[in-house]
């Protein structure tokens, strides 16, 4: 599941700090602060004024939820495919014996996890 940190990262470039986990938009108002400056103490100046709302956020934590979800099969491919070494193993077999063992065996993973 996707962060308020990481969403929030997606939506804005600008400096931002968030005391807290908000789950209410109650909550993430008095939380999200965004930074305006330096103040003489070297210390951030933090401003009420936010351009976000705690919609935009729990919209942005779906979409980026949806995006990881949809790519859950190449997750299980990648976990699923013999390693490079025995990938290597095999075609130098088939080029020697004329088989199709690394076809084959790419072909099973593809098939066990197909694209969506």
């Amino acid at each position: 599941m996707t962060s308020i940190t990481e969403a929030l990262k997606s939506i804005t470039d600008s400096p931002w700090v968030l005391r807290g986990t908000p789950s209410t938009s109650s909550e993430f108002n008095d939380m999200f602060f965004v930074i305006t400056g330096v103040d003489s103490d070297n210390m951030g100046i933090e401003s009420k004024t936010v351009d976000i709302t705690w919609a935009q956020v729990q919209t942005k934590i779906q979409e980026m939820d949806a995006e990881y979800d949809s790519k859950q099969y190449a997750r299980d491919r990648a976990e699923a495919y013999p390693s490079l070494a025995d990938q290597a193993d095999m075609q130098f077999h088939d080029a020697v014996d004329g088989t199709t063992t690394w076809q084959d065996a790419i072909q099973a993973v593809k098939d066990a996890y197909p694209k969506p």
